[in-house]
C-alpha cells in the first residue's frame, strides 16, 4: 500500500502496527480506509490525526478497529460445492495416505465455523473405520484474539448451520439454539492468535491448508508472500484451498497442480 502522499494516514497505519502487530501496508488501500472510516465514523474522529489521538487515549478502540479490519463472514459448511469435493475426494485420500493422522490448518478461521466444519468431516472418515477417536488435528488461526475466543466456545446460531447437511448436524451439535459442537470435534481443533503475512505457519508441515477469502484483501505483493508461505507449509501431494474468486500466481505456481478449477484446490506437487 503506497500512502507518501498522505502521511497523517501513513503516521496512523504505523501506530495501529506497532500497538497491535497489524501489517496494515499488506490490504489493498481502497479496502483498509473504507473499513477504517467506519471506526472513525462510529467515534466521531474527522480527520486521521483524530482518530490517532483517540487510539490512544482509548486502547480498547484498537480491538473495535482490528474487528473491522479482519474479515469475520463465515458459517458452517459456506459454499458447499467446496466441502463435497473435499469430502469425496481429497479428505479420503489423505485419510488413507496417513492412516488417519491428518494435519490441517485453518488459516483466517474467523469464529471457527470453518476448521469445525473441516473437523467433523475427518471425524466422518474416522466413525466409518475402526477408530472412534479421530488421529488428525486442525490448527486454527486468526490475527483477531476476540473472535478466537468466540471460536473456542464453540456455541452458535442455528443460523449458522443453514449449509450443513442434517445427518452432521444431528451427529456432532448437541440440541439447542445456540447449538454447541460436541466435545470430541471441539478438541480436535487448536486455535491461535497468528498473522499470516507476520508469523511463520504454526506447525507444518500440513496435509490440507484452507485459506478462503483472505488473499483477496492484499495487495500483489503480500498475496505473493502469502500463497509462497502456504505452499513451503504443505506435505508433497498436499492441498490448498482458496476462495473460488482467488488464483494463484508468480513463482510458486510452478510448485502446484490445479486439482479442482472451480473450487479453487490446489496440489503441491
Amino acid at each position: 500500500m503506497k500512502e507518501e502522499h498522505d502521511p497523517a494516514l501513513a503516521a496512523l497505519m504505523e501506530q495501529i502496527s506497532r500497538a497491535r502487530g497489524l501489517c496494515c501496508s499488506a490490504y489493498k488501500v481502497g479496502c483498509f480506509k473504507r473499513r477504517l472510516t467506519v471506526r472513525m465514523r462510529a467515534r466521531g474522529a474527522a480527520t486521521y490525526p483524530d482518530y490517532a489521538h483517540l487510539l490512544a487515549e482509548d486502547p480498547t478502540e484498537y480491538d473495535r478497529l482490528l474487528d473491522a479490519l479482519t474479515i469475520n463472514v463465515t458459517r458452517f459448511y459456506r459454499n458447499p460445492e467446496t466441502w463435497n469435493v473435499l469430502a469425496a475426494r481429497m479428505l479420503p485420500r489423505l485419510w488413507a495416505a496417513r492412516a488417519g493422522a491428518v494435519r490441517c490448518w485453518s488459516a483466517g478461521c474467523s469464529s471457527g465455523e470453518e476448521p469445525y466444519t473441516l473437523a467433523m468431516l475427518l471425524a466422518d472418515l474416522a466413525r466409518r473405520g475402526s477408530d472412534p477417536v479421530p488421529a488428525a488435528r486442525v490448527d486454527a488461526t486468526d490475527l483477531d484474539p476476540q473472535i478466537l475466543e468466540q471460536a473456542r466456545l464453540g456455541r452458535y446460531p442455528r443460523a449458522m448451520l443453514r449449509e450443513a447437511p442434517p445427518d452432521l448436524i444431528g451427529r456432532y451439535f448437541d440440541a439447542g439454539d445456540p447449538a454447541a459442537v460436541v466435545p470430541g470435534v471441539r478438541d480436535m481443533v487448536r486455535f491461535a492468535r497468528h498473522d499470516l503475512l507476520r508469523d511463520p505457519p504454526p506447525n507444518p508441515p500440513y496435509d490440507l491448508i484452507l485459506c478462503r477469502n483472505v488473499a483477496i484483501y492484499f495487495d500483489r505483493p503480500s498475496q505473493d508472500r502469502l500463497f509462497a508461505g502456504l505452499t513451503a507449509a504443505l506435505t508433497p501431494d498436499g492441498y490448498l484451498v482458496l476462495g473460488k474468486v482467488e488464483a494463484v500466481w508468480g513463482e510458486v505456481r510452478s510448485q502446484l497442480a490445479l486439482e479442482d478449477l472451480r473450487e479453487r484446490v490446489y496440489r503441491r506437487r
